[in-house]
């Protein structure tokens, strides 16, 4: 199963730098660039795309940037995930485009690794936002014991999570642990249960919270509204 991902940026020398590191990550299919509004909404009604990685300053466009333009997609497309790439670092924005349900906001000088996370994770019906002050802010926090309770995890649990939500799958942990995959889906669902956590999503949102996650690329799902448990 692959992401279909657009990227919109009015600069071509970065689109093609960002799409040609995309093209390297299996699950991730670029299906269209666009550097302005216009050429976004033409793509969107003609491409597939999950997840619209767009800039925040795009000019020219007949849909504007900015919050007009991510107010426009949201009513447009509902189910489109955002994430907004861009070298805009003012903390209000973030909160302005976080409310108006962008998923994800990524600074361009951040490593792409942090990119390629966003992507997965907002896939995965998760936020993505790198900094701990909006993660404080906007993040839902999981159902069941408070973000940074970790100590009621088992060591051997922990580093189970840490690894899943690093991309590996179930099978991966397990040769790279040297157990069985029984043992390690068992571990994982246990380490859920303990968490109060019955979806993937929310696993990812507690990873990205507490900083489980790390920087790596978060898996996705077999079925990302269902059970966290493969």
């Amino acid at each position: 199963m692959q992401i279909h991902v657009v990227l919109a940026d009015d600069h071509p020398a970065l689109v093609a730098g960002v799409k040609y590191a995309l093209d390297s990550v299996k699950t991730i299919k670029v299906t269209g660039t666009a550097q302005n509004s216009s050429e976004i909404i033409k793509l969107l009604d003609t491409v597939p795309c999950d997840v619209l990685v767009a800039d925040y300053a795009m000019p020219h466009g007949a849909y504007g940037d900015g919050m007009a333009l991510f107010s426009y997609l949201r009513r447009r497309y509902p189910e489109l995930k955002i994430v907004v790439f861009t070298t805009v670092d003012n903390p209000a924005i973030m909160r302005e485009v976080a409310r108006l349900g962008v998923h994800s906001y990524i600074n361009k000088t951040d490593n792409l690794d942090r990119l390629i996370s966003a992507i997965h994770a907002v896939y995965a019906q998760a936020v993505y936002f790198p900094s701990e002050g909006l993660r404080q802010d906007l993040a839902a926090k999981p159902t069941g014991n408070p973000a940074g309770e970790r100590t009621e995890l088992s060591k051997r649990e922990v580093e189970v999570i840490r690894l899943y939500v690093s991309g590996m799958s179930i099978g991966e942990i397990a040769k790279k642990l040297n157990r069985s995959k029984q043992t390690i889906s068992s571990q994982k669902v246990t380490a859920m249960r303990k968490l109060g956590i019955a979806r993937d999503a929310e696993l990812f949102r507690y990873a990205w919270e507490t900083g489980l996650g790390g920087t790596g690329a978060a898996p996705l799902p077999d079925d990302p509204a269902g059970s966290g448990a493969h």
